[in-house]
This record gives structure tokens, sequence and C-alpha cells, in this order.
């Protein structure tokens, strides 16, 4: 499907572009006083809207696979202790905001956040409720391992007003998830989608991996097929990446072998294959919609977005304000990053200190290259004019501020990638499976040798 030699010419190390400077650009000099600024100015920035992220590290069992920042444990107290802190970060947080900015976007991640038991997680939710003003259609999410779904757990969930659940299945064989250290699910996914479709009017997102072991080509195609006849309103295939160095856990995998290079690539187009057989769009390069979900109709309409939670469409959008471990908070002009250790977390929480370990503060130019860099990843577009009213500054500046490689941008539109005019590009044809590499060519940072990207297909 995908043209072997674009492959073997495109396949080079480049960002991912989750945010614009990528992660690997933080640095420790961002200070609580910064986080403070960059508070209170966020409340005078666009988007004008809020979107909560809460991260939940902490796991029963570890998957081996696993690259998120996550702590094993069932300590109770520690967990507690934890979810304390939780909610004075929200609450120290939330005196810098204008109180009457809107909610449109509230997302728990991890770790496994429904590991927790449903008293620890409706005081976090009624405290939100107070403390903010919460858009009447806010989209309520939380990632959940059906190994710890019950229909009285997700029921509480509903009453919460969560109208997004996400299943980590990772893959649909037993064999598998015995071989990654996965928990099976406590009810069969199709019992748990059926409740759900029956009893709210909540989403369902299934999300699987691809290049374990025990997966072939055949059996990963035949896993998307039983999850398309499911009928997901979203399916995400992540390309599972491989660092023992890194993540030690990982090393116990390769006692089984993995699938090779040119297996995964396979993978992924029989993935891509069966969901667009099956009338979804594809969004970005691994996410797939039914065509009426708000992300396929964002995606028509040139008004797709993203942000470290995932897409999302500009009207839902907001600068994120995150809370717990690692969370990562993304406001207009800068990113401030929590603490990956547990114990420090809660201490800095505990003793009325932010728990800020690094961040960035963005300048102009980065801040337009953000914008470009979200266009063409999201939209596949890129119109100068839009964008330049869209940051309010002249077209011909917001050019000049990015690295705007003709050369580049000339070969892609030779191989048929791009369509190239006045205002800008479209993507098109193959393009999609070759989108980071188009973005970086307006990346003046990816000149740095010292930072080290994943390769781009």
């Amino acid at each position: 499907m995908i043209r072997r030699d674009l492959l073997d010419k495109y396949d080079k190390a480049v960002p991912r572009y989750t945010s614009y400077p990528p992660a690997n650009f933080f640095n420790e000099d961002f200070t609580e006083r910064d986080f403070k600024t960059h508070l209170v100015s966020s409340n005078r920035e666009k988007p004008e809207n809020i979107s909560l992220y809460i991260h939940i590290p902490f796991c029963p069992m570890l998957c081996f696979y696993c690259g998120c920042n996550t702590t094993i444990t069932r300590n109770d107290k520690v967990i507690e202790s934890y979810m304390e802190a939780l909610k004075k970060e929200i609450k120290k947080v939330a005196t810098f905001l204008d109180n009457t900015r809107e909610v449109s976007q509230i997302h728990w991640g991890g770790g496994t956040p429904n590991a927790l038991g449903i008293d620890l997680i409706k005081p976090v939710m009624d405290l939100i409720y107070e403390r903010f003003r919460i858009r009447e259609k806010a989209e309520i999410a939380m990632e959940c391992s059906p190994a710890y779904l019950s229909y009285d757990y997700l029921d509480a969930l509903f009453d919460m007003g969560f109208n997004r659940i996400s299943l980590g299945i990772q893959d649909l064989r037993t064999e598998v998830l015995k071989a990654v250290n996965r928990a099976e699910p406590a009810l069969p996914v199709e019992v748990i989608m059926e409740y759900i479709r029956k009893n709210s009017v909540a989403g369902v997102n299934l999300d699987f991996i691809y290049g374990l072991p025990m997966q072939t080509v055949e059996s990963f195609k035949e896993t998307i097929g039983r999850a398309s006849a499911l009928h997901p309103d979203r399916l995400v295939t992540f390309s599972y990446a491989h660092v023992p160095w890194f993540r030690k856990a990982q090393k116990k995998l390769e006692s089984y072998g993995l699938p090779d290079a040119g297996s995964k690539l396979k993978m992924f187009e029989a993935g891509f294959d069966v969901m667009t057989s099956k009338g979804y769009t594809p969004i970005g390069l691994d996410h797939y919609a039914k065509p009426g979900d708000e992300l396929s109709k964002a995606l028509a309409n040139k008004q797709l977005h993203r942000n470290f939670q995932g897409y999302c469409t500009r009207e839902t959008t907001g600068q994120v304000y995150a809370f717990g471990t690692s969370a990562i908070s993304q406001m207009h002009s800068a990113y401030a990053q929590n603490t990956k250790e547990v114990a420090e977390y809660t201490d800095s929480i505990m003793k009325n200190r932010f728990a800020i370990n690094k961040g960035y503060n963005l300048k102009l130019d980065q801040i337009v290259i953000r914008e470009v860099v979200n266009e063409i990843m999201c939209n596949q577009r890129l119109s100068w004019e839009l964008l330049a009213e869209r940051l309010v500054i002249d077209d011909g500046v917001a050019r000049k501020m990015t690295r705007n490689n003709e050369a580049e941008l000339r070969e892609f539109e030779s191989d048929g990638l791009i369509r190239l005019h006045e205002d800008g590009l479209e993507v098109i044809n193959d393009g999609r499976f070759f989108i980071r590499n188009i973005a970086a060519s307006f990346d003046p940072m990816l000149k740095d040798e010292h930072i080290n990207y994943s390769r781009s297909v």
C-alpha cells in the first residue's frame, strides 16, 4: 500500500510533534515563579477554554510493553496521600484562573485510573465541579483497563458525568496478553460496550498495540476486524516502541521474539485497510473515527486540533492545566511539567508548593511554528492567510519565522505527497503517512543533532 521507495527515502528520525517545541527541549530553568506568571497570563490568551488533565500513575501490575510514567503499587496509604495532594494542587491552580472561563475537556489518564476506587475518584470530580465552570457539552473522559471494570463502576462514572470511555484493549488474544503481563478483561469487551451504549450516551474508544510478541500480520488483521465489528466511535492502533535500555521490563519480551520492522509495517497497513474498508475516517497516522464523529467532522472542516491528551476539535480544545506526577500543562506561551516521582510530588504539594520539575517559555516565532505544525499534522494543509488571521500577525512575517524549506517542499510535491499553492500546501495521496517529515521541513530547531527522535514511519 505505502510505496516502498518512499519509505526508504523518508524513514528518518524526526519529532512526533505532540508539542512544539518537543518535550526534549523542556529545561529545569523553568521555575515555579514562571509557572505562576503563565497561569495568570493564560487568562488573557487563547484559547479561552480550559482543558483539565488528571494523571493517575498507579497500576496494580506492570505491563511489560509500558513506556508510561507508572508506579506499581497497591499501597492504600501512598495512593490516598497522592489523591489528597492532587486535590490540593487543583485548588491551588484554580486560584490563579479566571472563574468565568469554561472547562470544555476533562481527561483522566495514567497509569490505570480505573484501578482506583470510586471513593477516590468522586471527591476529585466533586472538587472540579465546585471550583470550575463546566461547559454543558464538555468532554469528560477516562482511560480504562477492562480488567478493572464492572457494571457498578461504569454506572458510577456515568453518574459523575463521564461521557467518553477509552478502553485499553491492546490485543484481543489471551496468549498476547499473557506474554506482555497484562490482566485480561473482567468482562468480555463486547459486553462492556453493549452495557455502555445501553446505559449512557458515552462514546467508546478502543486502543490497540501492534508489534507485540505472539502477534502476526494475520492475527492483528483479525483482531482489528473483530474490533471494527463492535462499531467503536474511535479506534487507535499504536506502534509498540521497544526501548529496553529506557524501560528495563521490556527486555522480558525478547524471550518470546518480537515482530520485525517489515511485519510491523504490514500490521499497520492491515489495520488501515480494515478500518477504512469499514468506512472509518483516518485521523492523523493511527487514529480512526466514525464518519459522524466530531473528529471526522472537524477534519472535514479543517478544525481538527490536538494536545498531549490526543486529538480534539478546536471547539473542544483549551489551554491544558495538568495535575499529578509527570503531568504537562500546555498554556499558550509555556509548557510546565511536574516531577515524575510520587513521593516528591506529594511532598511538594502538601508543603504548599507546586511540583514543577521543568518547562519551557515559548517565543513568538515558536508559537507560530507550533501553529504551522499543528495545521499540517491535524488538518493536512497549511494556509498562511488563515494562520496569520488566527494569530493576528502578518502572513509574510509568519512565513519568515519558520524554516520553510522550499527545496524539501518541492521534493515532497515531486513525490506526489503534497500540492503547493500560493497560500500554503495540501497533503495528498500517500502524504498522510509522511506527515511528520512534511511538518519537520518547517522546523528550525530540528538541526539540533544532540536530540534523539523516533523514526518517522
